[in-house]
């Protein structure tokens, strides 16, 4: 009878082991999974961070130029040849020239930051006639590739230098060539870019009668 008992205990005692140790690797492998799972979420997570952080820093950098709010902005109109362009109301202008042709404002806290509007009489527009008897022009597709809020057409250049970095934008209307630039610093060109871009394309002329 003892010797019975003793078999029943040393069962009971064997199971209860090997439940034990069904557990603990029952737990073992969902803590493996829930760190698998972990590890996937982060993954994922961090794919996200990383793709929409040149958003964050593109929206960021438009922050400080105080391109939220229209109340910030201020527009200069030219009164010899009617264009007109906005700037940041705090930007400080520089003194009006006697031919009263454009107007330049730079950055009150970085002044190697401009822009600049101005318009001159285009004399490619007065040359003679050519020999077919109409006048030569210009390639559309080789010069025109902005087009403004007002719908016309220009041509933008970038031009990256060592030192100063430029963004011109060149428009014609009958005998007359507008003009507008931004100019920075070149190390800090990329930063200011989406700005100049957005001034150029709000760049307007006087609406043709």
């Amino acid at each position: 009878m003892e010797a019975v008992l003793s078999v029943s205990i040393i069962n009971y005692v064997t199971k209860g082991a090997r439940e034990v140790s069904r557990y603990k690797t029952h737990v073992t492998t969902q803590r493996r999974k829930a760190v698998g799972r972990w590890r996937v979420k982060a993954l994922v997570i961090g794919k996200i961070i990383v793709s929409i952080m040149p958003l964050i820093v593109l929206l960021l950098s438009c922050s400080q130029f105080n391109m939220r709010s229209p109340d910030s902005w201020s527009i200069y109109r030219n009164s010899r040849y009617n264009f007109e362009f906005p700037y940041p109301s705090n930007w400080i202008a520089f003194p009006m020239p006697d031919n009263r042709d454009g107007r330049a404002f730079r950055d009150p806290q970085n002044p190697n930051i401009e822009i600049r509007g101005w318009a001159a009489n285009n004399l490619a527009e007065s040359k003679a006639p050519s020999q077919e008897g109409t006048l030569k022009q210009p390639q559309r597709s080789q010069q025109q590739n902005f087009i403004t809020e007002q719908g016309l057409t220009g041509k933008l250049r970038v031009e990256v230098g060592s030192d100063l970095s430029l963004m011109t934008l060149s428009l014609s209307q009958g005998n007359v060539l507008y003009s507008w630039q931004g100019q920075s610093e070149s190390e800090q060109f990329a930063d200011y870019y989406r700005f100049f871009n957005y001034v150029a394309r709000q760049y307007r002329l006087p609406v043709s009668e």
